[in-house]
């Protein structure tokens, strides 16, 4: 064997594994937000995540290096939805790119293209695993864990926490594993009528456990009574057979209202409802 062909053999790249992909995903999953920089934000993250993967695929130190370049500009996504997709979408199109430089072949898949796929997915799919993660399935985990917590039990407040980050865990890996598996057609899983009915599903869900929770964990009774005739007539009473939980559900509504006017201020909206229902509370309504 020459020494070129030699040399040729030992730069190049090694065929990626499930375990390789999962090292990636791990890596990111853990340092998602720990090299968090203004002008890059998780951009080395990504990075990081995808070093064991770009030194099997690049064993020629300036592609390395161009490569680790690649992967520093900006970038920012959901952890799991669009950390796990675009993080296995690299590590194919990555795969994809350095066998075209091993082979000598025109490079089709150039830093421009594999930016833009980051650019053009990273905010979309935040979106949808905001939605669905933050929104959604850790209220309902939160949910499942409130009657333990009001029981006394430990396992009330920590079963939100491990619940959530093990399901982030495990669909994110899924979702690298598919977006490395069908590559740039990673997009197409999240179109599918499948995803699109999971995705309402889950809405709904979610929705249905808020009402669940206004229902039964915001108390709001009105001690308002009054006598006609020698008869006395409570409110309460009546309200919870015309229409139970009726002051709960306008209290949520009343809260929803002023975030959707004044914005997401948590602070102002404790503040004021205090000041709102102890008023209401002192002049004997509620």
């Amino acid at each position: 064997m020459s020494e070129y062909q030699e040399k040729s053999l030992d730069l190049a790249p090694e065929q990626l594994t499930k375990k390789d992909i999962w090292i990636m995903w791990l890596r990111f999953y853990f340092a998602n937000e720990i090299p968090h920089t203004f002008d890059r934000y998780i951009a080395p993250s990504l990075m990081w995540c995808l070093m064991p993967v770009l030194k099997k695929l690049y064993k020629d130190k300036s592609e390395l290096a161009a490569a680790y370049e690649r992967h520093l500009l900006f970038f920012n996504t959901q952890i799991s939805w669009g950390g796990g997709i675009i993080s296995g979408l690299m590590a194919s199109l990555e795969q994809e790119r350095a066998g075209q430089v091993y082979r000598g072949e025109e490079i089709t898949i150039t830093d421009d293209l594999i930016y833009n796929t980051k650019a053009g997915l990273m905010g979309a799919l935040a979106g949808i695993g905001d939605s669905i993660d933050s929104g959604t399935i850790q209220y309902i985990f939160i949910a499942i864990a409130i009657p333990w917590a009001q029981a006394g039990q430990a396992v009330g407040a920590l079963f939100p926490f491990i619940a959530f980050s093990l399901y982030q865990l495990l669909i994110g890996y899924f979702f690298a594993s598919q977006g490395f598996s069908m590559g740039r057609r990673a997009s197409e899983l999240l179109t599918s009528n499948t995803m699109q009915n999971l995705i309402n599903v889950l809405s709904i869900l979610g929705l249905f456990m808020m009402g669940v929770l206004a229902a039964n964990y915001v108390k709001v009774t009105s001690s308002l009574a009054f006598t006609i005739s020698g008869k006395e007539f409570v409110i309460q009473d009546t309200l919870d057979t015309v229409f139970p939980g009726l002051l709960p559900i306008l209290t949520v509504f009343g809260v929803y209202g002023y975030f959707v006017k004044k914005g997401m201020n948590v602070t102002k909206a404790l503040i004021g409802l205090t000041v709102i229902l102890g008023i209401l509370g002192a002049v004997g309504i509620l």
